[in-house]
């Protein structure tokens, strides 16, 4: 874990403070996407446990899982959080925002970030002044604390990154465009390439963040948005270093705390139905995540090519979707096709996953030491299906190239190459020699009881 002169003067200091006035209080804000939201979940149980209380500001779809989990939420407004969900996961948005078309990607999706930081401070300042918490823990993607709020009112602002650091430097390629690791000539040329191709789009987003920061009475910014993110007195990147490419270029306010996993809701009960499926093969495991707005081509394209093979196959809809509403076509009987299932529960015993992309599920499956097969629809997936197959753990399949056959073939090349289940192990065994949740509540009690200077 990386150490921050600025922080490290402060954990004996500060825990003796915290003790003395018992509890701390965090104000967690985050997008309501279920992956948003699940893992500062983890983080914010290990802090109550330890006596601190926590809160949430999100959108209303936060509110099953947050206040299921015992939290308070302060919601932020319905029609903004519809807007933003249309946007996201409209399907026309999601074929054309990729990788394929990473400058309309950027422009769009900044904009979008830019656009909802006045209605995130006009959401936070009550909550600031009434709720009073010691620090604001924020998601990168979510700027209104960043940009205005610690500076506005001398509030402290950590800053979480779900599973790399997306602070711009020489050790990894621009964020965004799923681009290789810059580890030789060929490689750093296509990132600093990237890095110049890219830069009116960054000087746009940083002209937009100052007409904001104008509107608050603070200065501008020197810096691009995603290099001020790193100023915070602490960002927490909730993963590794070994899987972030072992970057050496970053500010001292980063520390790596590894997975912090949220997994199964109060009220779901155990798959009992698991002791159930024969153990005597392979157990492969097909996911399009928790939100999935595409036509189900993973799981169709799973559950035909991988039919009748010796292997049990296991197909999650997500908790948007019931299996009974997809046409998946003829289910053979050595598929299940299921809504959700725990994946405390499925993978200690699976020996492939399949899925599109998303923080959480990559994330667990390293940590099991279990290899992937990644095919990475939008967003930030092309970014994570890079870094599986620069860390040896799976194969990267394009969404176009998913069909039957290709899937097929791909998941036999992961069973029989002894290589993919090796570096999933290598990888597991980087991912035990981190903290997780309890280290990420370390460096936030740390900041509890002083007000970082701005």
């Amino acid at each position: 874990m990386r150490n921050s002169p600025e922080l490290g003067g402060w954990a004996e200091r500060n825990a003796k403070l915290v003790a003395q006035r018992g509890m701390a209080r965090f104000l967690i804000t985050c997008w309501s996407f279920p992956g948003h939201v699940f893992q500062p979940l983890a983080v914010a149980r290990v802090l109550r446990e330890r006596g601190h209380e926590c809160a949430f500001y999100s959108g209303p779809r936060a509110a099953r899982v947050v206040e299921g989990e015992g939290f308070p939420l302060f919601q932020s407004g319905k029609a903004e959080e519809d807007a933003m969900y249309d946007f996201m996961f409209a399907p026309e948005q999601a074929r054309t925002l990729n990788w394929r078309n990473s400058l309309q990607f950027a422009t769009t999706i900044q904009g979008w970030l830019l656009d909802t930081v006045p209605q995130q401070v006009d959401d936070l300042e009550p909550i600031l002044a009434e709720w009073r918490p010691d620090v604001v823990v924020t998601e990168q993607n979510m700027l209104g604390p960043v940009l205005v709020l610690r500076e506005k009112h001398k509030i402290t602002v950590a800053v979480l990154s779900y599973y790399s650091c997306t602070i711009p430097g020489p050790d990894a390629p621009p964020f965004g465009l799923g681009l290789p690791r810059p580890r030789n000539w060929s490689t750093r040329l296509l990132a600093r390439a990237a890095a110049l191709a890219t830069m009116p789009v960054r000087a746009r987003f940083r002209r937009a963040a100052n007409q904001i920061r104008r509107r608050y009475g603070l200065p501008p910014i020197h810096t691009s948005v995603l290099e001020f993110t790193g100023t915070m007195p602490l960002y927490l990147v909730m993963g590794t270093s070994e899987f972030d490419y072992e970057r050496r270029d970053l500010p001292p306010s980063v520390h790596y705390v590894g997975a912090c996993l949220w997994d199964k809701p109060r009220h779901e009960k155990p798959a009992d139905w698991l002791a159930e499926l024969p153990h005597d093969r392979p157990w492969v495991h097909a996911s399009e995540g928790t939100v999935h707005v595409l036509s189900p081509f993973v799981l169709k394209a799973a559950a035909q090519g991988l039919a009748n093979l010796p292997m049990q196959v296991i197909l999650t809809t997500g908790g948007n979707r019931e299996p009974e509403e997809l046409d998946l076509g003829p289910i053979a009987p050595n598929v299940r096709v299921v809504r959700w299932v725990s994946h405390t529960e499925l993978l200690p015993h699976l020996d492939v996953m399949i899925t599109t992309g998303g923080s959480a599920t990559v994330q667990s499956t390293l940590k099991a030491g279990v290899p992937l097969i990644v095919v990475p629809t939008e967003w930030d997936k092309p970014d994570l299906a890079r870094r599986v197959v620069e860390s040896g753990a799976g194969i990267r399949l394009g969404p176009e190239q998913c069909t039957p056959q290709r899937l097929r073939e791909a998941v036999e090349q992961v069973l029989h190459t002894p290589s993919f289940r090796q570096n999933a192990q290598r990888m597991a065994a980087a991912f035990a020699r981190y903290g997780g949740p309890a280290a990420a509540a370390d460096l936030l009690e740390s900041m509890a009881s002083v007000r970082q200077p701005v």
